[in-house]
């Protein structure tokens, strides 16, 4: 039985539904109601990671784990090492932990200095372990989705920097391998899209799925600061920003760890469009 963390997100939804259709037995777990329909014989667990006791139950008959932390991971209160004795304690032998590409390209950032610790538990933690990086995620596009729905619109900053985003579903396609098959322990993997893409590029990709015009609008960076303090604490909007701005060579760089892992090349950001379209008509 495979356990998946964050199991109602952008990663952890088809996660589960790939594992689902392989025939893997799943628990889901998330901090919340569902809210939405699990697939038919998955369980759901209601856990807080900050609260590594709370994922006991849903441990129980357990191989392995798949490791998301989200508010844990921004304000920095996951109790990682203990949260692994609870799991290996249960019978856990393997656990695969969603990192981010920052943790590497950005070993002095204070912004990721957490999912570096979660990183070095991981590795300490005497299981077999698998650590996936991911650059930009191709759905933090859904944050226009209401300009674009209201106003056929889309704000943003840096216009012209183009970042080779991965789409959430390889970022799970990949997941469900590492934690079904052999030979991946002891493994990283940085998962990118197959070519960088710049906001401006991505606004033409959404106009072009949608069959209307979307204008783009180019935030200044101050704008676009104030726009993330609302819902991002301030050491993790200034490391995006940097992110976004000033890419390095290694984040500008296309992996070819998913082809690696699937077999196949990662999907395009205009395939991502494309799927998800309703969510900006």
């Amino acid at each position: 039985m495979i356990v998946v963390t964050g199991a109602t997100g952008n990663v952890g939804r088809p996660l589960v539904e790939t594992l689902v259709a392989s025939g893997e037995r799943v628990t889901a777990v998330s901090r919340r109601p569902t809210g939405t329909e699990l697939p038919e014989g998955v369980r759901h667990h209601r856990a807080e990671l900050a609260d590594p006791g709370s994922l006991r139950p849903a441990l129980e008959g357990a191989d392995a784990l798949f490791l998301l932390f989200a508010g844990e991971l921004l304000a920095g209160t996951a109790r990682t090492g203990e949260l692994l004795d609870v799991a290996r304690s249960a019978g856990v032998r393997r656990v695969v932990l969603l990192s981010s590409q920052a943790a590497g390209t950005r070993p002095e950032a204070v912004s990721h200095a957490p999912m570096r610790a979660f990183e070095d538990a991981v590795r300490k933690s005497g299981l077999d372990w698998t650590i996936l990086r991911p650059g930009g995620f191709a759905s933090n596009a859904f944050a226009w989705a209401e300009s674009v729905r209201k106003e056929r619109v889309i704000a943003a900053p840096f216009a012209d920097v183009g970042l080779p985003v991965v789409d959430p579903a390889d970022i799970a396609e990949v997941a469900a391998a590492t934690l079904r098959e052999p030979g991946h322990a002891g493994r990283m993997y940085e998962l990118t899209g197959p070519a960088p893409v710049t906001p401006r590029g991505q606004a033409h990709a959404i106009a072009d799925a949608l069959g209307e015009p979307v204008r783009f609008t180019e935030l200044s960076r101050e704008q676009a600061r104030a726009e993330m303090l609302r819902f991002m604490p301030e050491p993790v909007a200034d490391g995006t920003l940097d992110i976004l701005g000033e890419p390095t060579a290694a984040e500008q760089r296309v992996s070819p760890d998913v082809e690696r892992v699937l077999g196949r090349p990662p999907r395009a950001f205009a395939d991502w469009a494309m799927r998800n379209i309703a969510a900006f008509r």
